[in-house]
């Protein structure tokens, strides 16, 4: 077998709740540098994520895991449900669960994340099936606590991944991207391009989302540090009616913006749909999707914060196994608060095989 990835190895750490990050057993936050070594074939990488698993964390049998997403559509919510669905097989392999037995997995949500009426409205019917666990991805940090305490009042555990909720008492654990260091390292590398001095503007995903407001935050922070630098602006997508719209008019109105940041796929990606001239401001947007890439590659980003999303995914379910048992105490022993680190992503890394898991496809 091959040597397995540092990333499943951390990944067993998760699982077994051994306090291997420095914790004292529960709920400490815990910031993981998780990076893959490539060369692993599919199957060998499927053999050692099963090898990691120690079965004798209690897993209760015919579970049934349902995710609900902030979003559904789109290359970062493709690989987070492909970590779901490959920890759910694992967990099946490792402990010999099959027919019945056999721990089971759904994943829904809306087809756009700023439709928090419909996210609601699935939380509603999937906490109605009764799942063994919920796993959840909150559109609005607060707009979720009566399904929570439905939860709750079901018996149900909540893993939060992704996006977290304001009041996040009822959530048993968290999975997600360290975003304020997402935030920082864009206003470090902004500050890098610009030779710290010039307006920067921010285009960010929903003002509600959690994961949005740390980012922008963080790029805030970071750039408070540079006297000559300033923010101009920043838009948020619930804030507006149209971002696209919105996006082109900011631009006009503050004439000599030298910097864009983008705080997601959906508003990188829309950004660089717009019409621009010659003289382009230097543009840092976050997931390194498709249309991104191409963009590093054509000199029309300077680079790209991305996250590890198929790893976010995968490390929720391992969270969510861990609590489907109710006679067992193993919710004290999981980790509250596990934050994966970004990458830089720029030309000179792209197709270096470690970085492969930053590097989105359809």
């Amino acid at each position: 077998m091959k040597k397995a990835a540092a990333a499943v190895i951390l990944l067993a750490a998760v699982f077994l709740a051994s306090g291997s990050f420095g914790g004292n057993g529960g709920f400490d936050t815990v910031i993981a540098d998780v990076q893959t070594e490539g060369g692993i074939s599919e199957e060998d990488a499927a053999e050692d994520r099963a090898s990691q698993i120690d079965t004798s964390v209690p897993v209760q049998a015919g579970s049934r895991i349902a995710a609900v997403s902030k979003n559904v559509n789109g290359e970062f919510w493709d690989l987070i449900q492909k970590g779901m669905e490959d920890a759910v097989k694992d967990v099946n392999t490792a402990y010999g669960f099959e027919s019945d037995d056999k721990i089971t997995m759904t994943f829904e949500g809306p087809n756009d994340e700023l439709n928090v009426e419909e996210q609601v409205n699935t939380l509603d019917a999937v906490i109605a099936e009764n799942p063994t666990v919920l796993c959840l991805s909150a559109s609005d940090m607060d707009s979720l606590q009566a399904q929570l305490e439905s939860a709750a009042e079901n018996d149900i555990p909540v893993i939060a991944f992704d996006s977290n909720v304001s009041e996040n008492q009822l959530v048993t654990a968290f999975r997600a991207t360290d975003n304020e260091y997402v935030g920082e390292l864009a206003g470090g590398k902004m500050a890098e391009a610009l030779g710290e001095k010039g307006k920067v503007l921010v285009f960010s995903a929903q003002e509600k989302t959690e994961s949005a407001q740390k980012r922008v935050k963080g790029f805030q922070e970071a750039l408070a540090e540079y006297p000559d630098m300033e923010i101009m602006d920043v838009i948020y997508m619930d804030q507006v009616e149209d971002m696209r719209t919105a996006m082109q008019e900011a631009m006009e109105t503050h004439s000599g913006v030298a910097g864009v940041f983008c705080t997601n796929a959906d508003t990188s990606d829309l950004y660089l749909e717009l019409e621009q001239g010659e003289d382009q401001p230097v543009m840092i947007g976050v997931d390194a999707t498709s249309k991104q890439q191409k963009a590093v590659q054509g000199g029309r980003e300077y680079g790209i914060i991305s996250q590890d999303p198929y790893e976010i995914g995968y490390q929720t379910i391992l969270a969510a196994v861990q609590v489907t048992d109710p006679e067992a105490d193993t919710e004290a022993e999981l980790q509250k608060t596990v934050l994966l680190e970004p990458a830089w992503i720029d030309g000179t890394n792209m197709d270096d095989p470690q970085y492969s898991n930053y590097i989105y496809h359809s």
